[in-house]
C-alpha cells in the first residue's frame, strides 16, 4: 500500500518527438480514454517548446486534467540570446520545466554552473524545476524541491534499475538534500513495472519517456501507478 495520501508525480517526457498534429492526435486519444482523475496524482506533460501553446490551449479548453511543462529552460533573462527560450516566455505556457537531463548534460556540456543558473532563472519567474541527477552524489542546486533520479544505464535502453537499488539511491539523496521533497525514477519505466517503483517507500513517482509517446500506454502507466 502506499504512503498515505502523499502526492505522486507521473511526469512524460516527449523528447525531440511530435509535429503539432500529432501532438493533437495523442491529446484527443488521451481523452478519448477516459484519463484517469486523482487528486494523489499530479500528471505532467513536458514537451518541446514548439508544442506548448498547443498542450495549453487543449488542456484549458478541454479542462484536462494535465500539468504542462517545458524540457528545457534558457539561464538567461529576455535578452539578445538568439536561439534561447527564457523561463517567462515558458511561464506563459507551462508550470515545469525539465532541468539536467542526462541528454543535455552529455550532448551539451551542460555543468553544474549552468545548471544553477537555470534553477534560478525557473524559481524567479514560478516554474518548478524537475531537476535530474544520475546517482546520489550529483550536484542539486538550492531551491530544489523534485529531483528525478535517471541512471545513465537506465535511458532509454529497456533496462530500468531495480526497485530496491533506486529505493536505496532516492532515500539517500534525500537524507543528503533535506529540502528536496519529492524524488522520482527515470528510466526505461513501463506500464508493467510503474507500480514497482512507485509503491517504494521513497519513491514518488516516475519520469517517463519511451513510453509516453503513446496515449494508451501512458494512461496504462498512469493507473498502475
Amino acid at each position: 500500500m502506499r504512503r498515505g495520501m502523499k502526492k505522486l508525480f507521473i511526469i512524460a517526457n516527449w523528447k525531440s518527438y511530435k509535429t503539432s498534429l500529432e501532438a493533437k492526435e495523442w491529446l484527443q486519444e488521451l481523452t478519448n480514454l477516459q484519463f484517469p482523475v486523482s487528486s494523489e496524482k499530479e500528471v505532467v506533460v513536458c514537451v518541446p517548446f514548439t508544442l506548448l501553446p498547443i498542450l495549453k490551449e487543449y488542456t484549458d479548453e478541454a479542462t484536462l486534467s494535465v500539468k504542462i511543462g517545458a524540457e528545457d529552460v534558457s539561464p538567461f533573462e529576455e535578452g539578445a540570446d538568439t536561439g534561447e527560450v527564457n523561463a517567462e516566455q515558458v511561464k506563459e505556457f507551462a508550470d515545469y520545466a525539465i532541468i539536467g537531463h542526462s541528454e543535455r548534460r552529455k550532448y551539451f556540456n551542460e555543468d553544474d554552473a549552468l545548471l544553477t543558473q537555470k534553477v534560478q532563472m525557473a524559481l524567479q519567474f514560478q516554474l518548478t524545476p524537475i531537476f535530474c541527477v544520475q546517482d546520489e552524489n550529483t550536484f542539486i542546486p538550492e531551491g530544489v524541491t523534485l529531483v528525478a533520479y535517471e541512471p545513465i544505464f537506465a535511458i532509454g535502453s529497456g533496462t530500468p534499475d531495480t526497485p530496491e537499488n533506486a529505493e536505496k539511491v532516492i532515500k539517500t539523496i534525500k537524507l543528503k538534500n533535506p529540502s528536496v521533497q519529492y524524488v522520482l525514477y527515470g528510466g526505461s519505466v513501463k506500464p508493467e513495472n510503474i507500480n514497482t517503483f512507485t509503491t517504494s517507500p521513497s519513491i514518488d513517482g516516475a519520469l517517463v519517456g519511451g513510453a509516453s509517446l503513446e496515449a494508451e500506454k501512458f494512461v496504462a502507466l498512469i493507473k498502475n501507478a
